[in-house]
């Protein structure tokens, strides 16, 4: 069989798209200059006149106010350093991923211990942990003893966790999901 192809997802623009120089339409505009002084209600002649004999651009930064407000400043430099500061608030931005443990009805000894110490690690790491118990065959009729077993084993992960969601059954699965405060 052929695989379909499909099209990529267009990427979107990091930096906001202000209107430069000519692409200003509007005939009256509130001009902040580059020290970010406000040299008051211009026509659009005026300011770009203005911007040009201090050979910087002229960026329409809100089209929506009444005058629409503009800036002289450096356009590109100006497109840069947003990227830039985009870019390292992106970097330093931690995501918590939300990891799964799967307990057996009858876990004991160092089984239980081997789980606990990766939902530790997993909290450790800033994750949320998903704690899943799956009943199989005549063990659905023991959901009480399965719901103990699993209060028992987050309460082993010591007292800063906090309980996202509760305990819920779902026919024959028990689930919680922790994060470590």
């Amino acid at each position: 069989m052929q695989r379909r192809y499909r099209k990529p997802r267009p990427k979107k623009d990091l930096v906001k798209k202000f209107k430069a120089n000519h692409q200003i339409k509007a005939p009256k505009l509130m001009i902040v200059d580059d020290e970010n002084n406000s040299l008051g209600i211009l026509t659009l002649g005026e300011a770009l006149a203005k911007a040009e004999s201090l050979e910087l651009d002229l960026v329409e930064v809100s089209p929506l106010a009444d005058p629409p407000v503009a800036k002289i400043m450096d356009n590109g430099q100006y497109k840069n350093e947003t990227k830039k500061k985009i870019r390292k608030a992106k970097a330093h931005q931690k995501t918590s991923e939300l990891k799964a443990i799967r307990l057996s009805f009858r876990i004991k000894g160092k089984d239980l211990e081997t789980k606990q110490k990766q939902a530790e690690k997993f909290l450790a790491d800033g994750n949320k942990v998903k704690i899943d118990i799956i009943l199989r065959g005549r063990e659905k009729a023991h959901k009480p003893l399965a719901i103990e077993n699993l209060n028992k084993f987050v309460e082993s992960l010591g007292k800063n966790i906090k309980i996202l969601q509760p305990i819920s059954a779902q026919g024959g699965q028990i689930t919680t999901t922790i994060t470590q405060t």
